[in-house]
């Protein structure tokens, strides 16, 4: 875990409002923006009873982030995922330049995501 920098939070922290739990449980919700790491890849935790593995943590820019990466945030969209960040975080700007670390994740019942194969 060198190339990450230290833990600020516990990965029992990283999905904790219940829309949210459900929504990962579901298979809606697929990654979890956060200011620190609460978690490194190959690390598992529970929702619920359910175990989930981080398969990634990367650094983005909030500029840079999509509606499709809303909607793996478990929202509806990028509007709906920014007015709820700023309602909760009274004060925040939203900084296009700002990033956040990005924690993907999956149920480990569930199959991972491959490329198809190709056949001739």
């Amino acid at each position: 875990m060198s190339s990450y920098p230290e833990k600020t939070c516990d990965i029992t922290s990283l999905v904790r409002h219940p829309k949210l739990v459900a929504a990962a449980i579901a298979g809606v919700k697929t990654r979890q923006g956060r200011d620190g790491v609460y978690a490194y890849p190959e690390e598992t935790f529970e929702l619920e009873g359910i175990a989930f593995i981080v398969t990634s943590l990367t650094r983005e820019r909030l500029g840079d982030m999509t509606d499709a990466d809303a909607q793996a945030e478990g929202y509806p969209d990028l509007a709906a995922y920014k007015d709820l960040i700023l309602r909760m975080h009274k004060g925040m700007v939203w900084n296009l330049d700002a990033k956040v670390w990005v924690h993907r994740f999956r149920r480990l019942d569930a199959a991972p995501v491959c490329a198809a194969s190709i056949s001739d």
